[in-house]
């Protein structure tokens, strides 16, 4: 697959990440295979719910920027671009037709993927609309550290000390996760982050991720790998995904706001309230849609599970939301 020669002996772990999955043969980059669907159950994946509330944001989006002619749409990290896929079937005719949605990734374009969406390896400069980055951060690769160290990766999955952090990363470790330990260092995704809501000229950038914040980062890191729906090791060999929960807190901008993906689609109206009982007797089918989509909206907001997901909404020349 190309890993093992990508990496000769132990490196840092961002290099490792970098090699894995998006190198030669990397896990994300491999033609033919199923795609992120076929390891992992995104939010996504559990329900049509999902891309319909970001359909509502978009359109939210839009009445604020003053209905544009030409509104966008961009996925950063889009897989096969099923949410955008899942979006356009979503929003009323009229925003559909001024819709120009964009999949930003590094994989190829999948065949028989509806024409209008733009296939780009980077978020297009200067566009206007609702940029969405859903379980993207994770899989920006990051250095970890032990005791002030780098901690380095054979691509069997063995790791060793190396050399002390250099003052960027220690910088960003005295701020956002300090004290002794296992760290992993998030100013990569900051940096990745920046970068991609520089690219709005007005509008809402939104990540979804796994996400923890300074008073509560995890002891002893979150790094961990996926393979076919299954938690693995974290071995760098293009075998698995290899990712670590996001400080979203660090990534944040000025007005930025961190909810919970519970909150946030709440606020966007999904529930996952059972219909009324009396809804079985009126109307049968009905209740029993009803009950279907009551099923997935509480997965997608369970606690303990989708819900406690992380939501950093960044607002560029628009007011924020929720609010």
């Amino acid at each position: 697959m190309g890993i093992q020669g990508e990496l000769r002996g132990p490196v840092g772990w961002r290099a490792a990440m970098e090699a894995a999955l998006y190198g030669p043969g990397g896990f994300y980059v491999r033609p033919g295979g199923p795609g992120p669907a076929g390891h992992f159950r995104t939010s996504v994946h559990a329900s049509p719910l999902y891309a319909g509330a970001v359909a509502r944001l978009l359109c939210r989006v839009d009445e604020q920027l003053g209905r544009p002619e030409g509104l966008d749409l961009v996925d950063v990290g889009a897989g096969r671009g099923e949410l955008l896929a899942g979006v356009l079937a979503a929003l009323p005719e009229p925003v559909a037709a001024r819709v120009r949605p964009y999949a930003v990734e590094k994989a190829e374009r999948p065949q028989g993927l509806d024409p209008r969406i733009r296939w780009v390896a980077e978020p297009p400069a200067g566009a206007a609309g609702l940029l969405f980055a859903n379980e993207w951060l994770d899989n920006v690769p990051l250095d970890v550290a032990q005791d002030g160290h780098y901690v380095l990766v054979a691509p069997d999955g063995t790791e060793s000390l190396g050399p002390a952090v250099d003052a960027a990363d220690r910088a960003w470790l005295e701020r956002w996760w300090p004290g002794p330990g296992r760290a992993e260092i998030g100013r990569p995704r900051d940096e990745a982050w920046a970068a991609a809501v520089s690219a709005l000229e007005r509008g809402l950038a939104v990540a979804v991720d796994y996400a923890h914040t300074r008073g509560t980062r995890p002891a002893y890191g979150t790094l961990t790998g996926f393979r076919e729906g299954r938690e693995v090791a974290p071995v760098p060999d293009g075998s698995c995904d290899v990712t670590a929960h996001v400080a979203l807190d660090s990534c944040a901008g000025p007005g930025a706001v961190l909810l919970t993906q519970r909150e946030a689609l709440a606020a966007l109206g999904v529930s996952g309230a059972r219909p009324p009982l009396a809804l079985a007797s009126a109307d049968p089918a009905g209740y029993v849609r009803a009950l279907a989509a009551a099923g997935e909206a509480a997965e997608l907001t369970a606690r303990g599970g989708l819900g406690d997901f992380g939501w950093l909404v960044q607002p560029v020349g628009v007011a924020a939301w929720p609010g």
